[in-house]
C-alpha cells in the first residue's frame, strides 16, 4: 500500500500544528464557535448529539495492521472503546472531547493517517473496490489511480470551497463494487479494443434528497488525461453550481438542469484548454504509484485444498461461512475473506478496540498485514491461503466477526441515526437490531438469498437507502413517535437503480412487519430459488408488494403482531441500543 514520502508527512504534520493552535484559541475563547466551525470541519470534526464525532480518512479503504492498532488505541484512550466503519470506507469515533483532538491527529500522523477532507464542501475520501488487485474479474487495478486522485485532490486550492461536498469512486472490475453510478463522479478503469487503458467517466450521480443515477459523460478518456478531465468537470461545477440553496448545490442538480449534452459541451470546452497541461499524467508517475501496489510474496499453491473440502462437509457453520464470506481470488490457492461486522444484535459497522487489535494481529498472520474497509461497513482480508481458512474462521468466530451473512438480509448498511446525528429524523441502529433479530434465522436468510437492506435516519441517505433492494428512511419524529418510508427496487452495481417508495410511512415497530410482508410476496412470486429479490421486483413491479403490505393492520406497540409473529419484549427497546456506552 502507499507509504508517505517526506512531503506527505510534512503536510500532515503542519496541518496538525495549525489545528492544535486553532483548538487552543477556541478553548481560550479567542475564536467563537462560528469562527471555529469551518476550521474543525476541515479536520473531520463534527458536533453531534452527545459529543464531538471525528471522522478519519481511509483512502480507498486500504489500511495496514499498524494503522488498525492505532484505531484501537484511539478507541481506548479517547472514545468509549469502539469505532464505527462508514459507507465511505472511513472510520469515525462518536465520543470525542475537543481538547483531545490535536493529540488524536498527532497519533494518526505517526502512522501516516489524518482526518483532512472527511468533511466540508471539498473533494471527500476517494473510495474504490474492496477487492481491488485480487478480484478475478478485474480489468485494471484501480488503486494507483485512486492514490493519484487522492494526492491531486488533497488541498487542491481551486476546489477547497465547492458549492457542496463532492464524492468520487473508482472501480476496475467488470462488475462495479464501488457504487460508481451513485457518486458525483464515477470512474471505471477499462481497456478499449486496442488494449489501451482509459476511463469510462460518469457524472451527476448521488443519493440524498434527490437520488439520481449518474450519466455517462465520456465513454473513454485515456489514462494520461484523467486528472485534467476530472478537473474540468469540477471547474464547471465550481463555477456554475448553486450556492444559494445547499439542498440544490450538488453537481447532480447542475447536470440535470443543463442536461448531460450541454454539461458535456461545457466540460470539453474547458478541457481543451488544460488537456495537455501540467495535470497530464506520465508513464513514469503511474509506474511509480503502481510500485506501491505490487503483489505480496504469493506462494505457488494448489488451487484446491482437500482438507478444506472435508471440513466443509463435516461442519455446516463453516460451510455457510465459506459460501457467503469467502470470495474467489485471482491467484490459485488464495481466497478473499470478508469479516462480517453485522452480527445480529450488534450495531452495523461498530468494532470494539479488542476486535480491532485482534483483526490487526490476524491480518499480520493471514493477509500480509493489510486489510480493507468496505463501503458496506465490513472488513476484507484480501490475500488468505486456502489452507489457512479453517484456522482463520475459528479465530474470527471467537471475535464475533464470522456471521455467514455477507450479501444476505442481516448484512445491513445503517447510518448512526438519531442516537448520534443531529440531522437524523429517526433512529437507525435500534431499528437495524430489531430487523436483524426478527430475521436472524440463517435458514430463512439463505432461502431469501441475495438481498440488500439499507437504513438511513434521514433524507441525507448516509446509509445509502436509495440503492438498497429494500431501503428504509427516517422521515419524521412527531409526538415522540418515529416514522419511516420503505422503498423497494433499488440496487447498486452495473445495473444501478433508485428504489421506489411503496406508500405511507410506518412506525418504528411496524417496519419489521412491513419487511416481512414484502418478503412474503417475493417468496410467493419468484420463479424459482435462483431468482433474486431485485429481479422479482423488476419483473412483477411494485403493485403486488404494495397491495400486500397495506392490506392488513399493523401492531403499533411491541408484542404480538396481527400476523402472529413472535412477540417483542418492550423492555428490550425502552433503553437506547447504545446505553452501555453512554
Amino acid at each position: 500500500m502507499y507509504c508517505y514520502d517526506e512531503y506527505d508527512q510534512k503536510i500532515v504534520d503542519e496541518r496538525v500544528a495549525q489545528y492544535r493552535d486553532q483548538v487552543r484559541r477556541r478553548l481560550g475563547n479567542e475564536l467563537t464557535e462560528t469562527e471555529f466551525l469551518p476550521l474543525r470541519l476541515q479536520n473531520g470534526l463534527y458536533m453531534q448529539v452527545h459529543a464531538y464525532m471525528l471522522r478519519i480518512a481511509v483512502p480507498y479503504g486500504m489500511i495496514s495492521s499498524r494503522q488498525m492498532r492505532m484505531f484501537a488505541h484511539i478507541a481506548r484512550k479517547y472514545d468509549r472503546s469502539y469505532g464505527h466503519f462508514t459507507t465511505r470506507q472511513n472510520i469515525q469515533f462518536n465520543w470525542i472531547k475537543l481538547e483531545d483532538t490535536p493529540d488524536i491527529l498527532t497519533d494518526l500522523a505517526s502512522v501516516q493517517m489524518h482526518a483532512i477532507q472527511t468533511s466540508g464542501n471539498c473533494i471527500r475520501n476517494i473510495t474504490s473496490d474492496e477487492y481491488a488487485g485480487v478480484a478475478q474479474d478485474e480489468v485494471v487495478d484501480p488503486r494507483p489511480f485512486a492514490e493519484i486522485l487522492r494526492q491531486w485532490s488533497t488541498f487542491h486550492p481551486e476546489f477547497a470551497y465547492l458549492p457542496r461536498k463532492f464524492k468520487i469512486a473508482i472501480s476496475g472490475g467488470k462488475e462495479d463494487r464501488a457504487a460508481i453510478l451513485a457518486h458525483d463522479i464515477g470512474l471505471s478503469v477499462t481497456k478499449n479494443a486496442q488494449g489501451e487503458v482509459g476511463f469510462r467517466v460518469l457524472v451527476g450521480g448521488g443519493l440524498g434528497r434527490t437520488p439520481i443515477v449518474g450519466n455517462e459523460i465520456c465513454e473513454f478518456v485515456p489514462w494520461q488525461h484523467i486528472l485534467t478531465y476530472v478537473e474540468s468537470i469540477l471547474r464547471i461545477y465550481n463555477q456554475f453550481g448553486r450556492r444559494d440553496n445547499k439542498f440544490k448545490a450538488r453537481i447532480k442538480i447542475l447536470v440535470k438542469a443543463l442536461g448531460i449534452d450541454e454539461f458535456r459541451r461545457m466540460v470539453e470546452a474547458d478541457w481543451a484548454d488544460i488537456k495537455d497541461g501540467p495535470g497530464t499524467l506520465t508513464a513514469e508517475e503511474v509506474a511509480r504509484m503502481a510500485s506501491f501496489f505490487t503483489d505480496p510474496n504469493y506462494e505457488i499453491l494448489p488451487d484446491h485444498d482437500s482438507k478444506l473440502n472435508e471440513f466443509k462437509v463435516d461442519n455446516r457453520n463453516f460451510s455457510n461461512w465459506m459460501l457467503r464470506n469467502v470470495k474467489p481470488h485471482r491467484v490459485p490457492g488464495y481466497a478473499i475473506v470478508v469479516l462480517s461486522v453485522k452480527k445480529p444484535g450488534n450495531a452495523p459497522g461498530d468494532v470494539t478496540d479488542v476486535q480491532m487489535d485482534a483483526i490487526a494481529d490476524l491480518a499480520d498472520r493471514y493477509s500480509f498485514g493489510e486489510m480493507r474497509i468496505t463501503h458496506k461497513q465490513n472488513v476484507v482480508f484480501a490475500d488468505v491461503k486456502q489452507s489457512d481458512l479453517v484456522e482463520l474462521w475459528q479465530e474470527v468466530n471467537k471475535l464475533e466477526l464470522a456471521a455467514p451473512n455477507i450479501g444476505l438480509l442481516t448484512d445491513m448498511i445503517s447510518c448512526p441515526g438519531a442516537e448520534f446525528c443531529t440531522l437524523a429524523n429517526a433512529r437507525s441502529i435500534p431499528l437495524a437490531k430489531l430487523i436483524a433479530e426478527r430475521f436472524e434465522s440463517l435458514d430463512f436468510q439463505h432461502d431469501i438469498g441475495e438481498i440488500t437492506l439499507n437504513i438511513s435516519g434521514c433524507m441525507n441517505a448516509c446509509g445509502q437507502n436509495h440503492i438498497g433492494n429494500i431501503g428504509v428512511t427516517g422521515v419524521e419524529k412527531k409526538n415522540h413517535e418515529e416514522w419511516y418510508q420503505i422503498a423497494i427496487g433499488g440496487a447498486e452495481g452495473n445495473d444501478c437503480s433508485i428504489g421506489k417508495i411503496l406508500g405511507p410511512s410506518f412506525t418504528f415497530f411496524q417496519v419489521p412487519q412491513a419487511i416481512e410482508r414484502i418478503l412474503q410476496v417475493y417468496l410467493r412470486e419468484r420463479i424459482d430459488e435462483g431468482e433474486r429479490f431485485i429481479d422479482t421486483v423488476r419483473r412483477i413491479g411494485h403493485q403486488p408488494f404494495k397491495e400486500h403490505v397495506y392490506s392488513m393492520d399493523y401492531e403499533d406497540e411491541p408484542g404480538q403482531s396481527g400476523d402472529g409473529e413472535r412477540s417483542v419484549t418492550p423492555a428490550e427497546y425502552v433503553v437506547p441500543f447504545y446505553s452501555p456506552r453512554f
